[in-house]
């Protein structure tokens, strides 16, 4: 799997230092932010973001990525976290094991994931599937940060943890029913063993079980939703203002200068006033959990205290945080080939995010995967190599071991502040002004995947999106069948070698200048990458293009966008785009989102290839 074309590991040392290290500072709030939105803690997403990066970068197949948790990953991850922490009476520290584990078992699905060569399939997932299920995570992040951002705890509501008082003792009293009904010592004759155990219940047992029961009911997008109206009457404005300035310096900042990220500037100055502010008694806020100074240490305990029937129940979501992490590693390998002009091996890059995982796990830290910004950080900043995103990993080892203690200062409030802004950035707004153009189909499919991701859960929604588009794909590929026998995948024409009949007669002197490409099929969600390949593969020489899309009778959003970003391309290199024998469909959508007229001149379409030929005639000229 290895890649000939890779730049040596040592080529580019100077470059890969200054993209490693402006990516690990990038990577440092967000980390930390992530890893206290998932329920483990900050230090969690910081060890996620050390192992994944360095891990991830040696192994994988994408030179520049740079990986650690990212917005997705951690939406899934705090689902998984949430479900096995209930299940194990809210001690984080008993579910500990359980939820390394299902991380593990992820890491490993995307290591055979890899080495089965499932990573070239990726490509065919729906946009509408993608565009819902990114939106959702924005509205997640937002919704569920917004109690953090005004200072309110559940846990640390006194009324509310009342109101949980007597189901805290139901609960306890059905524990001791199940305990005695297993020990066999539950019968009808004689309650006295239960009144006894009953009485034994201590008062503090009975508040922690309220404590638990009052953050369930505020967790979640539903939940967070019912609790607004608490939070609004107990707002601390410290918190509040601490969130929204962070939040105005990310966004305003950007305006300075985006050389310098604006969200660790607003980590560092939000956070060193406050903390001043705290040492001079004028404010007092919440710090974010105490991030433990050292190495991390490894959790052994996935291995020792293993147990299928533990781990039985989380085997869809492990697999689904696989999945997620391959869509999401690989989209960011195409918009780092994209700048780099490089290729990447799809399926060594999932080995690499599954080794990367499965370490960050035994570490305890939560999943992640590639991440776009700092990738194009990492890029932008001089990284060519592998060892940029090595570097990124140590630079994140050397803040923990040396400002650890410092670290655990920072303001949760600021984290919320900057989780926001992460979500506000993570939603898919091109797809949401597209919906007015968008066909019904697809519409629905955008709207379910993003309500169901929403209100109920993450991993199901994905998963009715998949099935609810392949069956509109198939109905619309049926309809297709008195037009077409067969629908097969885009095959492009290798410069005149495969001729069309009325394509016999081109001009042989006129061959340098133009290039030729053919369409043979739908365009649609799993053709588009092979149609993007185009702009690159244009000879030096050419100064017009020919796309022939006689054989093209559909053409969904996700060929439409992979259309628009192809024509935008020849356009910034000053190629003329001709196209022949556009159908009803393709065009009525191109005229939706203006690419007819804004990048296809009306006069550069034609019905039949010999009009083109005639423009071709009169207008290009010899040159090689």
């Amino acid at each position: 799997m290895s890649n000939p074309n890779s730049p040596g590991l040592l080529s580019n040392i100077r470059g890969d230092f200054f993209g490693g290290l402006t990516a690990g500072i990038v990577a440092l709030p967000l980390a930390l932010a992530f890893g206290l939105s998932s329920g483990l803690g900050p230090d969690a997403g910081l060890y996620g973001a050390i192992f994944l990066a360095f891990f991830a970068a040696l192994f994988g197949g994408t030179n520049t990525q740079i990986s650690g948790p990212t917005a997705p990953m951690t939406a899934v991850s705090m689902i998984v976290i949430a479900g096995i922490v209930q299940a194990n009476g809210g001690n984080v520290s008993q579910a500990l094991p359980t939820i390394l584990t299902v991380f593990l078992i992820a890491g490993l699905i995307l290591v055979l994931l890899g080495f089965t060569g499932v990573g070239k399939y990726i490509k065919y997932m729906p946009y509408p599937v993608v565009s819902g299920f990114m939106t959702a995570i924005g509205v997640i992040i937002i919704i569920t940060q917004l109690l953090p951002m005004m200072g309110y705890y559940a846990a640390d509501d006194e009324p509310l943890i009342q109101q949980y008082k007597p189901q805290a003792e139901e609960l306890l009293l059905e524990k001791i029913l199940r305990q005695e009904a297993g020990e066999g010592i539950l019968v009808l004759e004689d309650f006295r063993e239960t009144v006894r155990r009953a009485e034994m219940t201590t008062e503090d047992e009975i508040r922690l079980e309220a404590e638990v029961l009052a953050k369930k009911s505020a967790s979640g997008v539903v939940g967070a939703i019912k609790t607004l109206p608490r939070a609004f009457q107990n707002i601390n404005w410290t918190e509040f203002w601490l969130a929204l300035i962070t939040i105005l310096i990310i966004y305003g900042f950007k305006r300075i200068t985006t050389t310098i990220p604006s969200t660790l500037v607003a980590l560092l100055i939000v956070s060193g006033a406050a903390y001043w502010l705290q040492s001079t008694g004028s404010i007092s806020y919440r710090p974010i959990p105490e991030i433990p100074s050292g190495f991390p240490a490894l959790n052994l305990e996935i291995i020792t205290g293993f147990s299928f029937g533990n781990i039985s129940p989380y085997l869809f979501p492990a697999f689904t945080l696989a999945l997620l992490g391959a869509i999401d590693s690989l989209l960011t390998s195409v918009v780092a080939d994209n700048m780099t002009k490089t290729r990447h091996d799809p399926n060594k890059e999932l080995i690499g995010q599954g080794i990367g995982n499965s370490i960050a796990a035994f570490f305890g830290g939560i999943p992640g995967a590639g991440a776009t910004i700092r990738t194009v950080v990492n890029i932008n900043a001089g990284g060519k190599t592998r060892l940029s995103g090595m570097i990124a990993g140590l630079i994140l080892l050397a803040i923990l071991l040396v400002l650890g203690p410092i670290a655990s200062q920072i303001p949760a409030a600021v984290l919320a502040g900057i989780l926001i802004t992460v979500g506000i950035g993570v939603m898919d707004y091109k797809g949401l002004k597209a919906l007015p153009t968008m066909p019904k189909s697809e519409v629905a499919i955008l709207l379910v995947v993003m309500i169901l991701a929403v209100v109920w859960n993450l991993v199901y929604a994905v998963g009715i999106g998949l099935v609810i588009a392949s069956l509109v794909f198939m109905k619309k590929m049926g309809d297709l069948n008195t037009f077409r026998g067969s629908v097969q995948k885009l095959r492009e024409v290798d410069r005149f070698k495969q001729l069309w009949p009325d394509e016999k007669k081109f001009p042989e002197n006129l061959k340098e200048e133009v290039f030729l490409k053919h369409l043979d099929g739908p365009l649609f969600f799993g053709y588009t990458t092979d149609f993007l390949k185009l702009s690159r593969e244009i000879p030096l020489t050419a100064s017009h293009v020919i796309i022939r899309m006689d054989r093209v009778p559909y053409m969904d959003q996700s060929g439409l966008f992979a259309m628009e970003d192809v024509l935008t391309e020849l356009r910034d290199k000053n190629i003329t785009i001709l196209v022949v024998g556009l159908k009803q469909q393709p065009r009525v959508r191109l005229e939706a989102i203006d690419i007819i007229p804004e990048l296809l001149k009306e006069d550069h379409i034609f019905e039949e290839f010999g009009d083109c030929l005639s423009f071709i005639k009169a207008n290009v000229v010899d040159r090689y």
